[in-house]
């Protein structure tokens, strides 16, 4: 295969896990809101873990929040961060930085359409141990945060230049 249908290939497939990851956490806070959570309350699945709801009107763990930045500021940086580092993505040509960027980029859109449709994303992951509590998040968070950790371990350890 030539670079450039290796490029091809891996770019449809970091496309075909941004969509998985947005559909994935659009689903999953569907079934949050319609099913679990009619009534709101904290649901303990283990001594560690709870479902909970949560209305996140802020940035990262609700900074910025309780309508400091207006819903529409918010998405127009989503949407200005996933061009960047969608195109930044593709011209890299790695799969790995493909796929980190997908994580990111399918999060993003994630948590933008919450933004959209109901004004603040929709966190529900709650997470405790020894007294340490970790702000609520969803499945758009994580992919965010996992695939900026690759981004960052490859900027690390890549082997090749990033520089062109």
């Amino acid at each position: 295969m030539t670079r450039f249908t290796e490029t091809r290939s891996s770019l449809r497939g970091a496309l075909v896990l941004a969509i998985c990851v947005v559909a994935a956490d659009q689903a999953l806070k569907w079934l949050i809101l319609s099913r679990v959570m009619a009534l709101p309350r904290v649901i303990e699945v283990t001594p560690f873990f709870n479902l909970v709801l949560v209305e996140n009107r802020g940035i990262s763990f609700g900074l910025f929040g309780a309508g400091t930045l207006p819903p529409w500021l918010l998405v127009g940086l989503a949407a200005a961060i996933v061009i960047g580092l969608g195109v930044w993505a593709w011209r890299s040509g790695r799969p790995l930085v493909l796929l980190a960027a997908a994580l990111v980029v399918g999060g993003a859109l994630g948590n933008a359409i919450d933004r959209l449709l109901r004004g603040a994303v929709i966190d529900f992951v709650d997470l405790h141990a020894f007294g340490w509590h970790w702000p609520a998040f969803n499945l758009a968070d994580s992919a965010i945060v996992v695939g900026a950790g690759v981004l960052l371990l490859d900027g690390l350890f890549a082997r090749e230049s990033v520089v062109k």
